[in-house]
């Protein structure tokens, strides 16, 4: 059985993280412990709330450089993805820099921020965190800040601008929307995770 650790961020997502891979029936642990992560087979790294918030209780709890040495698969989840990337405007702090890529504020497109709601999702064909979900398919999106395409990005979706939907890099992936808020697509999403990675 694998062993998946939802590293504790303490952000307001983490029970609904947990509770997608109970529905799933794989178990899931929420953990800030040390060893717990490093001896996770799969680790999640779940965030909402400013980069700057969450970088700091990364710092406070000394997990920053567990994470940044994490050799198993780890997904990032909306402000997850966004602490993979080397910068975020929001706040203007260095996030953990695991992933090519900045975070920035979504450019003005006369849009209301933040981004809410289902959006399609185009990704690139082939990619195993995809297996099994059709091209074009809607994913549930909360956010103002986003990575904008560039060569770790593996799917985009349109908010006025095309964004980074999901981003890769060695053992590190990440999602812009909340897989555990997106149905059966973002069922088969962890699960593909946890199975396919």
């Amino acid at each position: 059985m694998t062993a998946l650790t939802i590293i504790d961020t303490g952000c307001a997502n983490l029970s609904s993280v947990k509770f997608a891979f109970d529905r799933l029936g794989i178990q899931a642990e929420i953990s800030c412990d040390l060893d717990k992560i490093k001896s996770a087979d799969k680790l999640l790294l779940p965030g909402v709330g400013t980069a700057r918030a969450a970088m700091k209780i990364l710092q406070d709890r000394n997990l920053i450089e567990t994470i940044r040495n994490a050799t198993q698969p780890m997904l990032g989840i909306c402000l997850g993805m966004q602490l993979m990337t080397e910068f975020s405007t929001e706040g203007n702090v260095e996030t953990l820099n695991l992933i090519g890529g900045r975070t920035e504020l979504i450019p003005d497109q006369g849009l209301p921020l933040p981004h809410m709601g289902w959006n399609k999702v185009s990704y690139r064909p082939d990619h195993p965190l995809f297996a099994g979900i059709e091209q074009d398919s809607h994913f549930y999106f909360v956010h103002s800040y986003a990575v904008l395409p560039n060569e770790s990005t593996i799917a985009t979706a349109d908010y006025g601008v095309p964004f980074s939907a999901a981003i890769a890099g060695k053992n590190f992936y990440g999602v812009q929307f909340h897989p555990e808020r997106s149905g059966k697509n973002g069922a088969k999403l962890l699960r593909n995770f946890v199975e396919n990675i």
